[in-house]
């Protein structure tokens, strides 16, 4: 099958979109426990950035689990083809010239590895929202924590299913010391010349 798939060549590039665009094009992956506050921060970052004129699009586990993914469960071989499609997804959409922000639990260092590996490295930015379990519990924002708690949930990262976190994330937001304004701040500083279109 793959023999007969030939790539046409279109004539409006990557480049000519972020010329348009007047910005760069790459993605944003916010990793982290369940209730770290990655979509909170992602959604206030996509704010400030629509404000500047960034083009953005943000995804995350709602706007993906309930449609592309609908068919996926939470183990881990489904886990892993989640981030596989999200990341392909990503990397269409830096193609067109956008800034993606992903807000992912993402708890396995190798499917992170192969998100860098799809959009390739210089079009990466990782944000590890680093929360303490035990403060995402107390949060449980969406009830999950305490169904894994009383066994309603299988396969719930911190709890039944490991996170690994990252070792050398592009950005590291400590929440328990840093105040959503704060994370936002630091994000959009260092992203700053990574979105200068040269």
């Amino acid at each position: 099958m793959k023999e007969n798939i030939i790539p046409h060549n279109y004539q409006v590039s990557k480049l000519d979109r972020q010329k348009s665009n007047a910005h760069n094009s790459f993605l944003i992956w916010f990793t982290g426990l369940s209730g770290s506050g990655k979509s909170t921060i992602a959604n206030v970052v996509e704010q400030e950035l629509h404000k500047q004129g960034v083009k953005t699009y943000s995804l995350d586990g709602d706007n993906i689990r309930k449609g592309i993914n609908s068919d996926l469960t939470f183990s881990p071989e489904d886990r892993t083809e989640n981030i596989r499609r999200i990341a392909e997804i990503a990397n269409l959409m830096i193609d067109a010239g956008l800034v993606v922000l992903a807000a992912f639990v993402s708890p396995y260092k190798k499917d992170r590895e192969n998100i860098k590996n799809i959009v390739k490295d210089v079009n990466f930015v990782e944000v590890y929202v680093n929360t303490s379990i035990e403060e995402c519990e107390r949060r449980d924002v969406k009830g999950l924590y305490k169904k894994a708690r009383a066994g309603e949930i299988k396969n719930m990262t911190g709890i039944s299913a490991p996170y690994e976190a990252p070792e050398n994330p592009n950005i590291e937001i400590i929440t328990e010391q840093e105040s959503v304004d704060e994370a936002v701040k630091k994000i959009l500083k260092e992203i700053k010349f990574k979105l200068k279109h040269y």
